[in-house]
């Protein structure tokens, strides 16, 4: 579903500044894959999401998504084929605009748009339906706007939003970070149901530890822009911080940077 073969970026390129976020990156997603990625600070978590979805050219490699080299493919054309989660709970919705209609909006994502009633009778009950398996009490509030939902409360929308159309990969871009742990957990429980009742291929990068070994099949750990660590199946399941820690410095030849991950074992 997912093949990066040989990505490499560097930004600023020729001055002082010059930051070399991939470095010759391979990886391979077959379909239904639940990736998680942890990697200390500048590992290139998120400049490989930003390869995937388009945000920018990488200097040489390729990336292809179900079979179709995507590389040189703009931004809005492969979002088509992608599904994304952002950090921050303000982005990925329309905070002026009631939930129903972001969901309308997502629903009719990469289709031709006409002249007709916005939201019919019974996209609104199939709303209701979606929103009622949240278990947040959403389904009783279509016309609330957006922007007054909780942070917890507005990722669980987003993450309905991203997968409404069933993408060919769906993105998670440390998507409970901003979130209380209790609030975090909801999402993370959400996430799992979500991306298992529509055997979605994804990739969720996350700075905690715990949640990259409970959640996924399969486990990467990036380092200086390249996958150093790949776990997958009863090694995964099996696996404690503590001996992926060990791995890490083994592969590396350093100990583990990230402050964050750290913090959250």
């Amino acid at each position: 579903m997912l093949k990066i073969t040989n990505l490499k970026k560097t930004f600023n390129p020729g001055t002082v500044n010059a930051k070399t976020a991939l470095n010759g990156l391979n990886l391979t997603l077959e379909d239904g894959d639940f990736v998680t990625v942890i990697g200390g600070n500048g590992a290139g978590k998120s400049t490989m999401l930003n390869a995937i979805a388009g945000v920018w050219k990488p200097d040489c490699g390729k990336v292809e998504i179900d079979g179709v080299d995507v590389t040189n493919m703009p931004e809005y054309k492969r979002a088509a084929l992608l599904g994304r989660v952002f950090q921050d709970p303000m982005k990925g919705t329309a905070p002026d605009m009631e939930i129903a209609e972001n969901l309308a909006i997502a629903a009719r994502r990469g289709t031709k748009r006409k002249l007709i009633w916005g939201i019919k009778k019974a996209e609104r009950e199939e709303y209701k339906k979606l929103l009622a398996t949240l278990e947040l009490g959403l389904e009783n509030r279509l016309s609330s706007k957006v922007g007054l939902l909780s942070g917890g409360q507005r990722q669980a929308v987003t993450l309905l939003m991203a997968t409404l159309r069933r993408p060919k990969l769906l993105l998670l871009d440390e998507h409970t970070a901003a979130l209380d742990p209790k609030t975090a957990a909801k999402v993370l429980e959400i996430t799992d149901k979500i991306v298992t009742e529509n055997k979605l291929t994804t990739i969720m990068i996350t700075h905690n530890m715990h949640d990259a070994i409970a959640h996924g099949n399969r486990l990467i750990m990036m380092h200086e822009g390249r996958v150093i660590i790949d776990v997958s199946g009863e090694e995964k399941k099996k696996l404690t911080i503590a001996e992926l820690l060990g791995l890490f410095e083994k592969a590396s030849g350093s100990e583990f940077a990230s402050d964050k991950a750290l913090l959250s074992k």
